[in-house]
């Protein structure tokens, strides 16, 4: 080897690695979206169903982005009288069919493998206006998979969504939305 070379050669291995990116593609057979809305007598819990998503991220440097795209309309609650004003008249799902959620950082550790607890920040759009958030996240991997449980309250009246509560039903001003995740995990 000459010199020249194995100066090049030190050069190329004396080059910082950096951390590889990872990728969880969501479909609706591995996501599952959930809402919970208190009201005075009970609580409503009910499910959207995911469209499509792919988040990216970088757990060394934190970095994420993707998308995650849910269908408005599919929303259902167990009551087909409720579920109906809700797409119509608090949603609007006919004129905002989609929510989604577009990822920006990762805060905290995220141990590939392990289980880690990170906040997820990024911007919700729903109703047509976006909104930054930041979603509480309890992760947990494998080498080739990523189990995860993300919660964040949605102020939907203050978002500028009608508020469904009449002199009789007082309901809560903020729902609260949780996503499952059971996804394969990709190095990229």
């Amino acid at each position: 080897m000459t010199p020249r070379m194995a100066w090049l050669f030190f050069a190329l291995i004396s080059v910082p690695v950096y951390a590889a990116d990872y990728s969880v593609t969501l479909k609706p057979d591995n996501t599952k979206v959930h809402f919970t809305l208190g009201d005075v007598l009970h609580t409503v819990n009910g499910t959207f169903a995911l469209k499509s998503g792919n988040i990216l991220f970088d757990p060394e440097s934190g970095k994420a982005s993707g998308s995650v795209v849910v269908d408005v309309a599919s929303g259902e609650s167990g009551s087909e009288a409720r579920d109906k004003r809700m797409r119509a008249n608090v949603l609007e799902s006919a004129k905002y069919p989609e929510a989604t959620f577009a990822p920006s950082k990762i805060e905290g550790a995220l141990a590939i493998p392990g289980t880690s607890s990170v906040k997820v920040y990024g911007v919700f759009t729903i109703h047509g206006a976006p909104h930054e958030v930041m979603m509480d996240t309890r992760v947990t991997t494998t080498s080739d998979k990523l189990n995860a449980t993300v919660q964040c309250d949605i102020p939907y009246v203050s978002w500028g969504m009608k508020d469904p509560s009449n002199f009789l039903l007082k309901v809560n001003k903020t729902a609260r939305l949780t996503i499952d995740v059971a996804a394969p995990l990709e190095k990229r």
